[in-house]
């Protein structure tokens, strides 16, 4: 029988840090099955789920958290497999305007208003083609569950919007 395992992992970026950790899974016969990495300020971090038989599965945490001794951080769980059976439609929200404080938080707070789940998001600032201004960037994958009013969804990112002065859009 196979545990899956997800963990996350940051260090030091340079050269080797995945061949590390891949090396470890590998040697414990676990599978990699899917992750997410990238480089930010410096540091390396990423997140990512393997399976491994279960009679391996301390091993290879014992093996991953050994990798500290070379300035990686690793936080290990076991992973939880349910489906959940509630209906949900995924979408992309886009959101695109001037950086400052608190965009995240008042996105993320409209979608837990209406139990929209954050699958995946990706975020950055970038300086505006014409004007030079500093611009937040960010494209979520969300899941709308099947009872949520979308034009109440939507009349409320509008609020955030025009507070903030985003560009915010739902697909």
């Amino acid at each position: 029988m196979n545990t899956s395992l997800v963990f996350t992992f940051i260090g030091a970026d340079r050269p080797g840090l995945v061949e590390r950790i891949a090396e470890q899974i590998s040697a414990h016969q676990g599978s990699w099955q899917e992750s997410r990495m990238v480089e930010l300020a410096g540091q390396f971090a990423g997140i990512a789920r393997v399976t491994v038989a279960s009679d391996q599965t301390e091993s290879l945490r014992r093996a991953l958290q050994a990798l500290s001794s070379e300035g990686l951080e690793i936080t290990l769980q076991n992973s939880d497999s349910k489906v959940s059976s509630q209906r949900v439609k995924p979408c992309k929200l886009s959101v695109v305007g001037n950086d400052r404080p608190g965009i995240v938080h008042e996105i993320s707070r409209a979608l837990k208003l209406h139990q929209i789940n954050v699958v995946e998001m990706s975020s950055n600032v970038t300086s505006a083609a014409m004007s030079g201004d500093t611009l937040f960037e960010a494209l979520a994958q969300v899941e709308l569950p099947a009872t949520v009013n979308r034009d109440q969804l939507e009349d409320a990112l509008d609020s955030i919007a025009d507070q903030l002065s985003l560009d915010i859009l739902v697909e």
